[in-house]
């Protein structure tokens, strides 16, 4: 099953062609989804609206050089290691889900165009396996046990809004791909069609679905932390006055606790 590829495995039923077209038509819908929301939400508008304001208010100049140092390290810190989450479990959750994705959407582009027909290296199916069981432990210990407003708000964890679209997708995507897998492997064609099916149609909820899900925030985050970082650099602080410099002034001794939910 992990060293197997299981689209090479449906080649004799569906064509390389189709899958591949697919896969196109999944990234098409993927950008033309984020040019929508951004038209709808009007997110790029607002973005370089407050970029403009908070050159406007800004007391010192942060030169081309500190600017790429602030985007390697909004790189690093914000993107790479999620290090705007101060809840180290959600910190972990959103790594596994985020390296999982990646790992499961790469190796799956790669093994549809290169690959069916042709004997797979082992070097690919093993992570397509794994960031699926990634994105799931993520995206499971995520819905269960750390979602912001459910324990807060004092709602049960199957309620459903708008915003869930994404992660809910996505934990279907990489369930049934992993479950379609194992029916291949286990000689059960007609559960594997069934799983395959599902597989297809959570995928294209996913991509498809953009403009209603949470799915383009991956794009805004980073463009976010770097203006905030930025904001910070030059002084303007989003139009925030400077933090105290020195706490004890605010109650000495005082135990702060962190958030639960970030």
């Amino acid at each position: 099953m992990f060293t197997v590829n299981p689209f090479s495995e449906l080649s004799g039923l569906i064509s390389p062609l189709a899958m591949q077209l697919y896969v196109i038509a999944m990234i098409l819908l993927v950008i033309g989804g984020t040019v929508l929301d951004m038209i709808h939400k009007k997110s790029a508008e607002y973005f370089f609206r407050n970029a403009e304001k908070a050159r406007a208010e800004a007391s010192r100049k942060v030169s081309v050089v500190k600017k790429s140092s602030i985007a390697v390290t909004t790189v690093a810190v914000d993107v790479l290691t999620s290090g705007e989450f101060c809840n180290q479990r959600r910190r972990l959750a959103h790594l596994l889900t985020m390296y999982g994705f990646i790992l499961f959407a790469a190796t799956t582009a790669i093994m549809i165009f290169g690959y069916i027909g042709a004997q797979t290296p082992i070097i690919l199916p093993l992570p397509w396996h794994l960031g699926a069981l990634m994105l799931c432990v993520g995206g499971y210990w995520f819905w269960f046990f750390i979602r912001v407003d459910v324990a807060a708000e004092g709602n049960t964890w199957y309620r459903v809004v708008r915003a869930d679209l994404f992660i809910l997708s996505l934990l279907a995507t990489a369930t049934f791909a992993l479950v379609w897998s194992f029916m291949q492997a286990v000689g059960a064609s007609s559960l594997s069609m069934l799983f395959f099916s599902l597989f297809i149609l959570s995928s294209t909820v996913l991509f498809g679905g953009v403009l209603w899900s949470k799915f383009a925030h991956m794009f805004f985050k980073p463009a976010a932390a770097f203006q905030k970082r930025v904001a910070k650099a030059d002084g303007s602080r989003d139009g925030l006055p400077e933090p105290a410099d020195k706490p004890e002034q605010f109650g000495p001794g005082i135990k702060r606790l962190l958030p639960k939910n970030y």
